[in-house]
């Protein structure tokens, strides 16, 4: 043990050196997979060479950091640096949605869906103004355990772990979902076939290590997403002109398309006989720019209510605050929250950027890229075109007959607006193969911490502290890697029935978390005078409330209130939550002196772990 020890210290020390020569290795790759292209190596082989380099990489860090220590494998040990946790959190954070679908919301909605991008970011204000800091010194394993210590007794422990699996496994389909596109695009297979193989890189991933191997799993996964996320947009704004950093000036590319949105007739509908042969064919799940999704009347209160959503749940959600319960101490807790928001920042800042920028190349007729206004024959006969629909997830018809491909006659999946990029700006294929590595990396990192969230809950809270109280380490590990098993399989298979858009599942799962445990979380450490009676009653509130107004507005029961639609609905079960849990608290008698007392010491921010490691 004492040898273990000094070679995870030696390790830790050298941190640095270790992922520098990842990154010169990774281009290093990189450029050699350009010269490939130069000598004439085709595109499908380049693009399987990028997925299968990146992912045998992970999977060699998920060997090397396998344990059978219940600290390392639930906590990675609790020695996880700030700065490295904070790369690991923003991986685990930028998920398949944010990489792969975030652009393409903004591309087809608009700027309502920027909620997105203010929601995740501002939460973590939330999280570390209120949350993290405070779990960490609570020494807990997980967040069900930390409901559970907090209230006391097996339901209120139970509640919670029901939230996060139904929070958690919708998120982890969306993951899937991201894995099965990029497979779908880079392989050239069906997408209901890609969504297994993804899974197949994510359990390499998690299954040995947990918590420490996808830790370092998930850092170096972030040095490959943020490379290939910002690479395609400093070329395509080069090219274009805004200069290599067009995050400060691309407000004349908005100006363009807006007048070019106007000239081209945004907003007339699609014919229906153009997506009768769009179904005809096989498509389905794509949108015509003139049909923005999921923007109801009043986008500012669209805007507003969306990001409210996504703030609470990004302070709710079960597997970003584990993050923060392997750092050794609740100064490090919070300085990771910091470089967690640094890290998120690049990709963020640089989402919008991408979607005006992608958006121009095909609506500029100066572009030798632009689609719309181009002769269909033309269009067809190009090479990305025909690559994506033949994989189902873009669609051009001439429903008009006159020859020419109109704003309402060129169809796309908003999933695929980044993986498309660097084709539809006609970059070398080589960044092709780049942006498909990061979205892999974007979404099997994110999986990989979802998966680990339910199984380490339901190993934990659910069969050590309920069933079988005297179970062994190796039986709780073993129960573990079983669930991690058959929940990823579940979840490959709900993502194989494309029931939503990626973007639209994750806002789901957000949505779940912050109206079950939102308020439980931040009232059980802020109000000393909230109970077990309270918080079972505003977990189950919020959660049903919630998922009562998801079912019928989405199936179209009821007309949404207040222009509330089905993504947002934690806009409902938030309220429900609070007046629950306060009420019911208020009702019933006040926790016992040794738990307000317990509370009253989370709140100091020095000081010992409250629980031992060993719970």
């Amino acid at each position: 043990m004492a040898t273990t020890t000094a070679g995870r210290g030696r390790f830790i020390d050298n941190l640095g050196k270790v992922y520098a020569l990842y990154t010169l290795g990774f281009l290093v790759f990189f450029a050699f997979m350009a010269v490939l292209e130069q000598m004439g190596v085709g595109a499908e082989t380049i693009g399987i060479g990028f997925l299968l380099f990146t992912i045998a990489i992970y999977a060699v860090i998920g060997w090397l950091s396998r344990t059978a220590e219940v600290d390392a494998y639930y906590v990675a040990g609790r020695e996880v640096p700030a700065l490295y946790n904070g790369m690991a959190t923003a991986a685990d954070w930028m998920s398949g949605a944010s990489f792969v679908a975030l652009a393409g919301g903004v591309y087809f909605g608009g700027y309502p869906y920027l909620g997105f991008i203010v929601g995740w970011t501002g939460g973590y204000v939330l999280v570390n103004s209120l949350m993290a800091p405070y779990l960490r010194k609570f020494g807990c394993y997980t967040v069900p355990d930390f409901i559970g210590t907090r209230y006391g007794g097996n339901t209120a422990r139970l509640c919670a772990v029901i939230v996060l699996v139904v929070a958690s496994f919708t998120y982890v389909t969306a993951q899937i979902n991201a894995t099965g596109t990029i497979a779908a695009q880079t392989l050239g297979v069906p997408f209901e076939f890609g969504v297994w193989l993804g899974l197949l890189g994510i359990f390499i991933c998690s299954m040995l290590g947990g918590m420490r191997g996808v830790t370092w799993t998930q850092v170096a996964q972030y040095i490959v997403l943020i490379i290939a996320y910002l690479v395609p947009i400093i070329w395509m704004s080069n090219k274009q002109g805004f200069g290599i950093i067009p995050h400060f000036s691309y407000g004349d590319a908005v100006n363009q398309i807006a007048a070019l949105e106007t000239q081209l007739g945004v907003g007339a509908a699609a014919a229906p006989e153009a997506i009768a042969q769009l179904r005809e064919a096989g498509i389905t799940g794509v949108s015509v720019l003139t049909t923005p999704q999921n923007a109801p009347s009043g986008k500012g209160w669209a805007m507003v209510s969306l990001a409210i959503c996504m703030m609470a749940g990004t302070a709710s959600l079960p597997h970003i605050l584990m993050r923060y319960f392997t750092t050794p101490s609740v100064r490090s807790a919070r300085r990771s929250v910091g470089w967690s928001l640094l890290f998120i920042f690049l990709l963020y800042f640089s989402a919008p950027a991408l979607a005006t920028l992608t958006k121009l190349q095909l609506l500029d007729p100066s572009l030798p890229t632009a689609i719309i206004g181009s002769s269909y024959e033309t269009v067809m006969n190009l090479e990305w075109i025909q690559h994506w629909m033949s994989v189902g997830m873009l669609g051009v018809v001439d429903s008009n007959g006159n020859g020419l491909v109109e704003i309402n006659e060129f169809f796309m999946r908003p999933d695929i607006v980044v993986l498309a990029t660097p084709e539809i700006a006609g970059l070398p294929y080589v960044i092709s193969g780049l942006v498909a590595a990061g979205g892999l990396a974007a979404a099997m990192s994110t999986a990989d911490g979802l998966l680990l969230a339910i199984a380490n809950a339901l190993s934990h809270d659910l069969y050590y502290k309920i069933i079988d109280p005297k179970a062994d380490t190796s039986r709780r590990l073993i129960v573990a890697r079983v669930l991690l098993l058959f929940i990823g399989a579940a979840a490959a298979l709900v993502a194989s029935l494309k029931l939503t858009g990626i973007l639209g599942a994750v806002a789901w799962a957000f949505d779940f978390a912050c109206s079950g445990l939102f308020f439980p979380l931040v009232l059980g450490i802020w109000w000393k005078r909230a109970n077990t009676a309270g918080a079972i009653a505003g977990m189950v509130g919020g959660f049903v409330a919630g998922s009562w107004y998801l079912y019928m507005v989405y199936n179209g029961l009821m007309d949404p209130w207040w222009g509330i639609d089905h993504i947002r609905f934690g806009i409902i079960g938030m309220p429900v939550s609070l007046v629950c849990m306060v009420a019911v608290s208020l009702l019933t008698p006040a926790p016992s002196r040794e738990v307000q007392d317990m509370v009253d010491e989370v709140r100091i921010p020095s000081g010992k772990t409250i629980l031992a490691t060993g719970h």
